[in-house]
C-alpha cells in the first residue's frame, strides 16, 4: 500500500503540477471523514480521530481513540466518501495551481491554440493548462483566426470567476513591446529599453528607443538585418504598420523623430502646458498629420505632449487675414497668430486683458483690436443670405 500510495502521489505531482503535502493534508481529511463515519456505526463519536501519513515511507494509520483502524474496516461508503473528498481537494489544488501561474504572468505574453470561435469571444488552449479567452473588443481589426492557429496575446487579467478566466487582449500596447523583447536580445538584455509605445490596433505602432550601449544602434537592433526583427513582429500583428523611432533627452528632437517621415521646420514649445507648435513647409503638412491625423495624434501619444502643427503658407495667410484691421500691422499680427488668435472670430471673443499681455500691444490697443474684430464679424453675418423667415439659411 505504502509503496502504491507514494508512486500515486507522485504521478499527480508529475501530471497536474500539484505540491505533495497538499495531496497528503486531501487524503489526510477523506480519512478522518471516512473514520467518523465508522466512529458513529461503533457508538465510538466522542473519541478523538488521528491520521498519521509517513511522507517518506508511506505509511497510513488511521486511529480511533486508541483504536487503530484497518482498510476493511472502512466499508463502501465510508471508501466513497474518502474518494470524493481526494477527488475534490485535487480539482481546488489544481484550479488554485493554475489560477497562481497565469495571475503570475499579466502583463507578459502567452501563446495558445484557437480551439473555439464564439459570438463574443476567441477561446485558445494555452499549452493544455487552461483557457484564455481573447473577447472580441480586445481582438485587433486585423485578426482573422482559424482553428488550429496558433497566437499569441497580452495577459491582461487573470480573475476567480467561476473557476480561472484568464483574458487575453491583441489590442494593447503590452503586445507590441513584449513581442519586441521576444525578438530583440539587446532589449532582454536591456541594452536597448522601449521608452514609450503609442498604437492604434489594426493601423499603426509607433515605439520610442534608446540604447544605453553607444556601439548599439537601438533602431537598428529593433530592425533586424533586413528587417527581420520587426518583420516578426508585424506578422504576429497581422500586417499591422510599426515606426520605430529614436528616443532623445532633448525632448526637441524626440519630437522630430516622433513626426517622421515629415520633416520639420520649426518647433516652439510651451514647457509649463507641455504644448508645442510645429512648423512644416506645405508639401510635408500632410504627412506630418497623417491619414485622418493619425501621425499627429501617435506622436503626440508618444512623447506626452499636445503637438500642433502648421505649415508657413497656412500661418502667412492667417497674419494676412488679421491684417484686415486697420489697428494691426504685420509685426502684430504674427504675435497674435503665434498666441493661437489666428482669425477674426478668435480675436472677437478674445478678453481685452489677454491680449494686452502680448508683444506689442497693450490694454487700450487690445480693446481696439477686440472692437474692430468684432465689428467686422457682425457686417459679415449681417451679409450672409437668409430665408423668408429671415432666419439664415444653411
Amino acid at each position: 500500500m505504502n509503496k502504491e500510495f507514494l508512486s500515486i502521489l507522485g504521478q499527480l505531482e508529475r501530471e497536474k503540477g500539484l505540491d505533495r503535502n497538499v495531496l497528503i493534508s486531501a487524503v489526510k481529511q477523506a480519512l478522518e471523514t471516512a473514520a467518523k463515519k465508522i466512529a458513529k456505526l461503533s457508538d465510538s463519536s466522542s473519541d478523538e480521530i488521528k491520521v498519521e501519513i509517513d511522507p517518506v515511507k508511506g505509511d497510513i494509520r488511521v486511529y480511533i481513540g486508541d483504536r487503530e483502524i484497518v482498510s476493511r474496516e472502512f466499508g463502501r461508503i465510508a471508501a466513497q466518501t474518502a474518494r470524493q473528498i481526494i477527488i475534490q481537494k485535487i480539482r481546488e489544488a489544481e484550479k488554485e495551481n493554475i489560477y497562481n501561474e497565469f495571475k503570475g504572468k499579466e502583463g507578459d505574453i502567452v501563446g495558445g491554440v484557437v480551439y473555439r470561435l464564439e459570438r463574443k469571444a476567441v477561446i485558445l488552449d494555452l499549452m493544455g493548462r487552461a483557457e484564455g479567452i481573447i473577447p472580441h473588443s480586445f481582438l485587433s481589426p486585423l485578426d482573422r483566426f482559424r482553428l488550429g492557429e496558433r497566437v499569441k496575446g497580452y495577459v491582461r487579467e487573470v480573475k476567480k470567476d467561476r473557476g480561472t478566466q484568464i483574458i487575453i487582449s491583441r489590442r494593447h500596447e503590452g503586445l507590441v513591446k513584449k513581442l519586441f523583447e521576444l525578438e530583440v536580445p539587446e532589449i532582454l538584455e536591456g541594452i536597448v529599453e522601449i521608452k514609450s509605445i503609442a498604437r492604434e490596433a489594426g493601423e499603426r505602432t509607433k515605439i520610442a528607443v534608446f540604447s544605453k550601449d553607444e556601439k548599439v544602434d537601438c533602431v537598428g537592433a529593433c530592425v533586424g538585418i533586413r528587417g527581420s526583427r520587426v518583420k516578426s513582429v508585424i506578422e504576429e500583428l497581422r500586417g499591422e504598420k510599426i515606426d520605430i523611432v529614436r528616443w532623445s533627452e532633448d525632448i526637441k528632437e524626440f519630437i522630430k523623430a516622433s513626426l517622421s517621415p515629415a520633416v520639420v521646420s520649426r518647433i516652439e514649445l510651451d514647457r509649463d502646458n507641455k504644448r508645442v507648435r510645429i512648423l512644416v513647409a506645405n508639401d510635408q503638412l500632410s504627412l506630418a498629420i497623417g491619414k485622418k491625423g493619425q501621425n499627429v495624434r501617435l506622436a503626440s501619444r508618444l512623447v506626452g505632449w499636445e503637438i500642433d502643427i502648421r505649415s508657413k503658407e497656412a500661418i502667412e495667410e492667417d497674419v494676412k487675414k488679421i491684417q484686415k484691421l486697420k489697428s494691426v500691422g504685420k509685426k502684430v499680427a504674427a504675435v497674435l497668430v503665434e498666441a493661437r488668435y489666428n482669425n477674426l472670430n478668435a480675436i472677437a471673443k478674445a478678453c481685452a486683458a489677454d491680449l494686452a499681455k502680448l508683444k506689442g500691444i497693450g490694454s487700450k490697443k487690445a480693446e481696439q483690436i477686440i472692437e474692430e474684430a468684432k465689428k467686422i464679424c457682425e457686417e459679415a453675418l449681417s451679409k450672409e443670405p437668409k430665408d423668408e423667415k429671415g432666419q439664415k439659411e444653411k
